[in-house]
């Protein structure tokens, strides 16, 4: 079986890519299951119902990270959503699920688990590690595809997560740095990992966002606005081959692709 995980979705050029290039890629890659880090895709900071209305059709699961409350009015749109996660080790008492189990149209179950990283990261949230055990603790065992996005600023963090998980889950795909990684692999017990899946955004920017303002901010130290990219775009992502009867990761496979806008 095969799924496709694509890297954090930046503002309206990163919907339309993932818009444009899904249905081609879940061809010719044979994905029965999509899952899309979305946590930038409104104005490149937050999301909103309307922007994932953009490209429901094509995507299965949306996973997201320490943006994902950027946008006003999205802790009550968040409830609308089955196929929407937070960072499971934020408070319980924030709307919203960590993780979840889905039915792949391709055979079999999906457990999707969203977590967010400690070291280096602003946010309040638990302990990654404690949280995933309690998860995984509570899954039916009849569950063999576990992925867990680790949206984390280390990649020594993302590193340890995938090795303290080796054998346990299919995969660990970091996100967050927006930087496609050439650090892929299967680990020996049978789970894929990869640092950073990369970015669905322009090409010709700082992650993301407009060259000359970034570099402004960082020469004058003063704030400065930092508009989204909205053209150039490139989609990066992998490809996870893997056994469904086992939950053991076969394959784990960069791709970029460049948007035709």
């Amino acid at each position: 079986m095969n799924l496709l995980f694509i890297g954090d979705v930046v503002g309206k050029g990163g919907r339309l890519a993932v818009k444009q290039l899904v249905p081609e890629l879940r061809k010719q890659y044979n994905c029965s299951f999509i899952i899309a880090n979305v946590e930038n895709v409104a104005g490149g900071a937050g999301i909103s119902s309307s922007c994932l209305a953009d490209f429901a059709d094509v995507v299965d699961v949306y996973t997201s990270g320490d943006h994902v409350w950027d946008q006003r009015g999205f802790e009550e749109e968040i409830k609308r959503f089955d196929n929407f996660l937070r960072p499971a080790n934020y408070h319980k008492k924030q709307p919203g699920k960590g993780y979840e189990v889905f039915r792949n149209a391709g055979g079999g179950e999906i457990a999707v688990i969203n977590l967010l990283g400690k070291v280096f990261m602003k946010e309040s949230s638990s302990c990654p590690f404690e949280t995933v055990e309690t998860i995984l603790a509570a899954l039916p065992l009849t569950v063999k595809t576990i992925i867990v996005d680790i949206h984390a600023e280390a990649t020594s963090e993302k590193a340890a997560m995938a090795h303290f998980l080796d054998g346990r889950v299919t995969a660990v795909l970091g996100t967050h740095t927006h930087v496609q990684t050439a650090d892929a692999t299967v680990l020996p017990k049978g789970t894929a990992f990869i640092s950073d899946v990369g970015m669905t955004g322009s090409i010709n920017s700082i992650l993301g966002r407009d060259i000359e303002s970034v570099l402004r901010k960082f020469t004058s130290g003063m704030p400065q606005k930092l508009p989204v990219v909205e053209k150039d775009i490139r989609l990066d992502a992998v490809v996870l081959s893997y056994d469904m009867n086992t939950g053991r990761a076969t394959e784990i496979k960069n791709i970029s692709v460049k948007a035709g806008f």
